[in-house]
């Protein structure tokens, strides 16, 4: 499929997207928007997807060949706390709240982080929302933003594996006790088992990546997704990708499976 970034230059791209997710995290108007280069077919995605199906590996390769910028609410919660002060907005201070206590942070104030954002999902190149939505309010919050910005979504592509794969991808994650640099038993191990390659710190499995920790986190994924995927289903937007495979068997099927709906659409008008 060629309806995408193909003839945009890496290096500019990178650098443009690099200033937009910046912007994205601090509630910024994207003022360089302009410099992005628009692709030839432009996308506005949501990706889904359980911990451990890859999704952030098809992000980026999506957000390559799509020339569509990457935006992580994931990337917003993890430098609340890192923002001076000055630079958190009400919503961004309540949030931090909420993440101290080890609470959720509530639906309608992730409404309002989003809305704070909304000159990034007007970006002429498109984009890949990922983390966001999560909940139906929270689906039916964007339809009314974009519907405002005279915008819609494309599709939403929601990565799927088997329970049994899950729990073998994660829990064979080791992370470096110190720098935080993440390796895997199989698919990336470090050069000598137990110790990072970067600062030589001990590997560590977290707890949260232990089979039975794992299966729990499936369980409650699973059912606070079901909703949503229904939502979309029923808008006729949902698009379930098999994530076995390697990155660009996975890859190619997520970019199939797009032309495939957006073939379908087109022949509907």
């Amino acid at each position: 499929m060629s309806d995408g970034a193909g003839i945009i230059g890496k290096g500019t791209f990178a650098m443009g997207q690099k200033r937009i997710i910046s912007a994205w995290i601090q509630g910024g108007e994207c003022l360089d928007a302009a410099s992005m280069p628009i692709p030839s077919r432009v996308w506005r995605l949501v990706l889904l997807g359980a911990p451990g199906v890859g999704k952030g590996t098809q992000a980026e390769l999506l957000s390559e060949n799509l020339g569509a910028v990457h935006l992580s609410t994931g990337d917003i919660f993890r430098a609340i706390a890192s923002l001076p002060p000055e630079k958190r907005s009400s919503a961004m201070e309540e949030a931090l709240g909420y993440m101290r206590r080890g609470e959720l942070v509530p639906d309608d104030l992730v409404i309002r982080l989003v809305e704070e954002r909304k000159a990034c999902l007007r970006l002429p190149c498109g984009f890949l929302l990922d983390g966001y939505p999560r909940t139906v309010p929270q689906a039916e919050a964007l339809d009314r933003l974009l519907s405002q910005e005279g915008l819609r979504l494309d599709a939403v592509v929601d990565y799927e594996l088997p329970l049994e794969t899950v729990v073998r991808r994660l829990s064979g994650r080791r992370v470096c006790s110190r720098c935080q640099a993440a390796f895997h038993i199989e698919t990336r191990p470090p050069r000598q088992q137990g110790v990072c390659d970067h600062c030589g710190a001990k590997l560590v499995q977290r707890q949260d990546d232990r089979p039975e920790a794992i299966c729990v986190r499936m369980q409650v994924y699973q059912q606070s997704t079901k909703p949503l995927l229904e939502y979309y289903r029923h808008r006729g937007l949902l698009v379930s990708v098999p994530a076995e495979g390697s990155r660009e068997e996975v890859f190619a099927r997520t970019m199939q499976q797009l032309h495939d709906m957006a073939s379908a659409q087109a022949s509907r008008l």
